[in-house]
C-alpha cells in the first residue's frame, strides 16, 4: 500500500448539508485543489443513531441543543441513491470517489461502486459485525483510530484478518476525534506506535485548524492524509468550522507535495543542483605570499582560501614541509 506519493483525501463528509448540488460542487472543488480522493459519508441515520443518543459537545456548539443527534443527521445526509451518481461525477471529473459507510445497509449501497478503499471511521472500530462485513469484501481498508487505545486497534486488525482481509491491505490513520483538535492533543508520534502493528501503511486524519499538522505528519512519514473541507465555513452544520475552505485545501495539497519532494531518498550525497557550488564555497591551499621555487612550504607562506578547485585543505599535512615545485604568486593555487 506504500508509495512515494502521499494519498490526499479531501473529506467532504456531510458538509454538503444534504444538498446534492453542493456535494457535486465539492467534487469539483476537491479536484481543483489537487486532492487524490473526495470522500463523503453514507448513512441511514435511523440505523446509526438511536433516539436517545446525545450530541457531542462540539455539535451542540455548532448546531445548538434544540434537536437530537438523530434529527441533526437526518437533515445533513444524502439519500442512498445519491452516491452512485456522485461516483459517476468523480469519474467524469477525474478524482477518486470514496465514502465512509456508517451502517450495514450503507456498506451494501457502496459495494457496487468499485471504491479503491473502504474507509472505516473511528467510531466503528469496535463494531465487530461491521468490521467483519467490510473485511469479507476483500478490498483495501483505511481504518481511522481516533478514541482508541493501541490494543483496541490491534483487536480490530485481528477481526479484519480473521474475516479475510490481510493486515498488509489495511492502512491505519492516527486521529484525534475532537473538532477542532487542540495542538496539545494531536500526538503525531502516535503514528510510530501504529507502525508497530505491522499494517500496510500509516497515515493521519486531521481535525486541527489550519494545515500545519497534516504537513508535519507527511514529514514524519504519513502515507495518507485526510482533511475535512467545506465550500463555506459559515454554513450551518457540525463540521464546517473545523474544515478548510477550497483555497486552504489547495494550499495544504501544495505544501504536502513540496514536503514530499523535500524528504528525498534519505541518502546523504551531493545534489546535482549544488555540485557547481563546491568550487565556489570550498577552499584550497594557496600562497599567502610570493613563494620561490624550491622554498619549503610552511604555515608561514601558505594558507587556505576560496575557490575550492585546488588542493583540498584536508591535504594540509601532506603539503607542509614539501618544496615548492615552481614560483607561486600571492593567492595562487599551490601545486605539489
Amino acid at each position: 500500500m506504500n508509495s512515494d506519493k502521499t494519498i490526499i483525501i479531501a473529506e467532504a463528509g456531510v458538509n454538503h448539508n444534504g444538498d446534492y448540488g453542493k456535494a457535486v460542487e465539492m467534487v469539483y472543488a476537491a479536484k481543483e485543489a489537487g486532492a487524490d480522493y473526495v470522500k463523503f459519508q453514507t448513512a441511514v441515520p435511523e440505523l446509526v443513531i438511536s433516539t436517545i443518543a446525545p450530541k457531542a459537545e462540539y455539535q451542540k456548539e455548532t448546531t445548538g441543543e434544540g434537536e437530537s443527534q438523530l434529527d441533526m443527521c437526518r437533515k445533513i445526509h444524502l439519500k442512498l441513491d445519491a452516491y452512485a451518481r456522485l461516483a459517476g461525477v468523480c469519474r467524469e471529473v477525474g478524482i477518486g470517489f470514496m465514502s465512509t459507510p456508517f451502517d450495514l445497509v450503507s456498506i451494501d449501497c457502496l459495494e457496487p461502486l468499485g471504491m479503491d478503499f473502504w474507509k472505516i471511521p473511528s467510531g466503528e472500530i469496535t463494531n465487530l459485525p461491521y468490521l467483519r462485513k467490510i473485511a469479507r469484501l476483500g478490498g483495501r481498508i483505511i481504518l481511522s483510530t481516533g478514541m482508541c487505545e493501541l490494543e483496541e486497534v490491534e483487536q480490530a486488525l485481528r477481526v479484519i484478518e480473521a474475516a479475510g482481509t490481510p493486515r498488509r491491505d489495511v492502512a491505519l490513520l492516527h486521529c484525534t476525534t475532537q473538532y477542532p483538535t487542540q495542538m496539545c492533543d494531536v500526538n503525531l508520534r502516535a503514528m510510530e506506535a501504529l507502525r508497530s502493528l505491522g499494517a500496510g501503511a500509516v497515515g493521519y486524519s486531521d481535525h486541527t485548524v489550519g494545515i500545519e499538522v497534516p504537513v508535519a505528519a507527511v514529514a514524519m512519514g504519513a502515507s495518507i492524509i485526510e482533511k475535512h473541507f467545506t465550500l463555506d465555513k459559515s454554513l450551518p452544520g457540525p463540521d464546517h468550522r473545523a474544515s478548510l475552505d477550497p483555497v486552504e485545501l489547495a494550499r495544504m495539497v501544495s505544501a504536502i507535495r513540496n514536503i514530499e519532494a523535500a524528504i528525498g531518498s534519505g541518502m546523504k550525497t551531493v545534489a546535482e543542483s549544488e555540485r557547481p557550488n563546491i568550487t565556489v564555497a570550498r577552499k584550497s591551499i594557496v600562497a599567502s605570499r610570493v613563494i620561490r621555487k624550491g622554498e619549503i612550504l610552511t604555515e608561514d607562506n601558505i594558507t587556505v582560501k576560496r575557490p575550492g578547485n585546488g588542493i583540498s585543505p584536508m591535504m594540509w599535512d601532506d603539503v607542509v614541509g614539501t618544496a615548492a615545485i615552481r614560483d607561486f604568486d600571492y593567492d595562487s593555487l599551490i601545486e605539489i
